[in-house]
């Protein structure tokens, strides 16, 4: 799941989206408004964390923006500020809840979590190949009602192929969805995780299979174990 972080106090940045990604989010960090506008333009998001105070463009701005793209991505607006007006101003131009510094980073995951929740919208809230269920807001995995337990990697593979079913996913594909774009390593580390991921599923005795594809990736069907 991607998650676009607007935020220019660097240390800050750095970490909150080192507690995001350990906990399996992929996070895109931005530091001033017009970038971050840019970016959840062109960006395909599950949620924005948006800076109140931003160089260029401030966050009532950038949310304002958006909106009126109508882009519906869940934001969640930070600010130094503490008072009802800008709470009312942040949630008037758009956003869809507001934190104020300094929080609780635990806080700020529950707001997150609820977020993630009521943003899926119009998507199922459990994906389902064969009997493999998984639940992206909740990050569980289950095969015929049994807990398989994944990394937070692991996870974000599966629910990629489980979004496509039956589609061929590129590892450049399945890298750019559940790696973030500081990532710089090999495309092949895909296949790590694929091979965990069969691994996983054979052994709880799950009716699907992940497929290679030869000259092209990956595809997960439904199938005999």
């Amino acid at each position: 799941m991607r998650l676009l972080m607007v935020e220019d106090e660097e240390r800050l940045a750095e970490s909150l989206s080192r507690g995001l990604r350990a906990e399996g989010y992929v996070v895109d960090v931005v530091g001033d408004g017009l970038s971050g506008l840019e970016r959840a333009r062109c960006g395909e998001y599950a949620a924005i964390v948006l800076d109140l105070m931003l160089p260029g463009m401030n966050g009532f701005r950038v949310c304002q923006e958006l909106r009126r793209d109508e882009n519906p991505v869940p934001i969640l607006m930070l600010t130094a500020k503490n008072g009802e007006y800008d709470e009312a101003e942040a949630l008037d131009c758009g956003a869809d809840d507001f934190l104020s510094k300094p929080f609780s980073y635990v806080v700020l995951t529950a707001r997150l979590r609820a977020l993630l929740r009521r943003g899926a919208g119009g998507r199922a809230a459990v994906l389902a190949v064969g009997d493999l269920r998984i639940d992206p807001a909740a990050r569980a995995c289950t095969v015929d009602g049994v807990t398989v337990r994944l990394t937070p990697k692991e996870f974000g593979v599966l629910e990629c192929l489980i979004r496509r079913p039956g589609q061929a996913l590129s590892k450049t594909e399945i890298l750019d969805s559940v790696w973030d774009s500081a990532f710089r390593g090999d495309v092949n580390i895909v296949e790590v995780y694929i091979a965990a991921l069969r691994r996983k599923l054979d052994e709880a005795g799950a009716h699907c299979l992940i497929e290679t594809v030869r000259g092209h990736g990956y595809r997960l069907v439904a199938g005999a174990s």
